[in-house]
């Protein structure tokens, strides 16, 4: 169980940290179906299409490896 919290919270970390670079190079955030809102000024976005993208994508290398 704490090797999988583990790898979450790297994951997690990488990804974020990542999200700049892959948002510029792939257009990750910025497809149709991610959500971009402001509340009092402050810019959120929620990127369910780029999620489920990066979801099937780590699938299938899972499946291949």
């Amino acid at each position: 169980m704490l090797k999988w919290i583990l790898t979450t919270a790297i994951a997690l970390v990488v990804l974020t940290a990542a999200m700049p670079w892959l948002a510029r190079r792939f257009g990750i955030g910025h497809m149709p179906g991610d959500l971009r809102f402001t509340v009092r000024g402050r810019p959120y976005l929620l990127p369910l299409t780029s999620t489920l993208i990066l979801s099937f994508l780590a699938w299938l290398i899972g499946r291949l490896i």
